[in-house]
């Protein structure tokens, strides 16, 4: 009789029961950290914490280990140099851009004002004793070290200070703006929260800095000293600039800690490749002989004992013998005079080349090498100058994506900087007198920020053809897509100074009874034709 036999599931074995519950098929999800059967996301451990506090704990170890890399490497102090002239080339150019609205200016009068502050901020700028507190920087050489640490440190520091009369007269000096760059090492990092103090910043209730602490040096005596964040007037007298990556942070960081590890790779990829090359190229000289080894003799030594076998041994070793004393005669020397003079007989010599580094070895370096660009921010060919497969195409979309990472870095570095300075020194120019403004100092004063708004043109947008970039430009002021101001912004050129400079070399040709090349023609259209058979 057959029928339907049903288990309950107190009848089956626990042992089979454990087993079948150990079995779990997997179940579909979707969700963020979903790892793979490998577990390659739980096997790298990444707690979350304050971005503010991975920058107090990593920026002494991470300033120490950059100045060290730039230092000891060609590579790296190049790239730094081409970021500095990517971004400011031989100095940023002032065009002021105030707001006159309500002060009573008109159009010539602005026009003559901003010629007049132009003047005056190249004079003060470019002269070493007046700018920098030491007199020993001019305005473009403390940007470019600015530039610089912001590489190394992430942050640029300084303190201004206001010489007075009796200063002024002792060194023969006009104006009483100065600035001291402070190393971002200087500025300490101690940190008390019940004081507002975090890395060496002073903070009130609402987050605002109000003094900073730095480490300074008196009569070869170290010492701690606050500096305020601010005079009784609103000025700065602190300059503390920085590239945040979070709302909170407080300090900058080395812009090649997240590239460290890669380029340290790269170095000791580097070293290794030419130790092995060294190694192979001493080793690859093989001399090839018939002479017979150390068995062969032990067996002659055992031909002795056999019957007739001692003539024959002798006869073979002095044939050997023979041999050797030939070869002692000849000479092999590597080294810095090589020779080979004579081989015994059944002797020859080999070269061997050397095999590293192998057909890896550029992809991998090259791909390190893309990192630590990334990084700094500069381009593949700027890092490493090497163009070997670049093309028109590639250079142009090389240059194009790094430019707004450029242009980011003047206005959010190396623009601030001089903006400062520039804010600073036109105060007190017309507090002084030395610059006329219509109400006095009072009404500057009163609308200091916006009288004090500035444009810093920098060097042109490289370009991967001239021709093709000039026709690119015309074609936008013909359409109506551009204008001069924009298109000179591209060139690293101020606009007013452009036209002014036309102007006066037009009159100056006019009154000369000359024909200027800047008066107006009549443009015809071009049409093209066939060619006549």
């Amino acid at each position: 009789m057959s029928g339907e036999v049903k288990l309950s599931a107190s009848r089956i074995p626990k042992v089979a029961r454990k087993k079948a519950e150990s079995i779990s098929v997997p179940r579909p999800t979707a969700r963020y950290m979903r790892d793979t059967k490998s577990g390659v996301i739980a096997s790298r451990v990444a707690p979350l914490t304050s971005h503010r506090e991975d920058v107090r704990r990593s920026w002494s170890r991470a300033a120490g280990l950059a100045m060290d890399m730039i230092q000891n490497s060609g590579r790296l102090k190049g790239a730094t140099d081409q970021v500095l002239a990517d971004t400011v080339g031989v100095g940023l150019t002032l065009s002021p851009d105030p707001d006159m609205t309500g002060l009573g200016f008109d159009d010539v009068e602005k026009a003559e004002w901003i010629r007049t502050v132009k003047r005056r901020w190249n004079a003060y700028w470019k002269n070493a004793s007046e700018c920098e507190m030491r007199g020993k920087l001019t305005g473009p050489q403390m940007v470019d070290i600015g530039l610089r640490w912001h590489i190394a440190y992430g942050e640029v520091t300084g303190v201004f200070d206001f010489f007075a009369d009796d200063r002024r007269r002792k060194y023969g000096l006009t104006t009483g703006t100065k600035l001291r760059l402070y190393p971002p090492a200087r500025l300490v990092q101690d940190t008390n929260d019940f004081e507002g103090l975090y890395q060496g910043v002073r903070h009130d209730e609402n987050g605002r800095a109000v003094a900073y602490r730095f480490q300074t040096s008196a009569s070869g005596l170290k010492q701690t000293r606050d500096f305020a964040a601010f005079d009784a007037d609103g000025r700065p007298m602190v300059m503390h600039i920085f590239d945040p990556m979070d709302s909170e942070d407080v300090r900058g960081i080395s812009q090649l800690t997240p590239a460290f590890r890669k380029h340290i790779q790269a170095e000791m990829l580097d070293d290794a490749t030419l130790q092995m090359a060294i190694l192979q190229t001493v080793f690859a000289i093989t001399l090839t002989s018939e002479a017979p080894s150390q068995d062969a003799y032990e067996a002659l030594e055992v031909l002795k004992e056999s019957d007739g076998g001692t003539s024959y041994a002798q006869e073979y070793l002095g044939f050997l013998g023979a041999q050797l004393d030939r070869a002692a005669e000849s000479r092999i020397s590597v080294g810095a005079d090589p020779q080979v003079s004579h081989l015994g007989p059944g002797e020859k010599l080999g070269l061997e080349t050397a095999r590293v580094p192998g057909q890896d070895f550029l992809p991998f370096s090259n791909s390190l090498a893309r990192d630590m660009a990334r990084a700094i921010g500069c381009t593949y060919g700027a890092l490493t100058m090497d163009y070997t497969d670049a093309t028109y195409a590639s250079v142009r979309m090389e240059n194009s994506s790094i430019w707004p990472v450029v242009l980011r870095r003047r206005e959010r570095i190396a623009a601030p900087m001089c903006q400062m300075v520039y804010a600073n020194w036109l105060d007190e120019e017309i507090g002084e007198g030395r610059i006329p403004f219509k109400g006095g100092y009072k009404a500057f004063r009163a609308h200091r920020d916006r009288v004090s708004a500035a444009n810093w043109q920098g060097p042109a947008k490289p370009t991967a053809d001239d021709q093709k970039a000039a026709r690119a430009s015309s074609e936008r002021l013909q359409n109506g897509t551009s204008s001069i101001a924009i298109e000179t912004g591209d060139l690293g050129v101020d606009p007013d100074a452009l036209f002014e400079q036309r102007q006066r070399e037009h009159q100056r040709y006019v009154d000369a009874g000359m024909e200027s090349p800047y008066a107006a023609k009549d443009h015809q259209p071009i049409i093209e034709t066939e060619p006549a058979p």
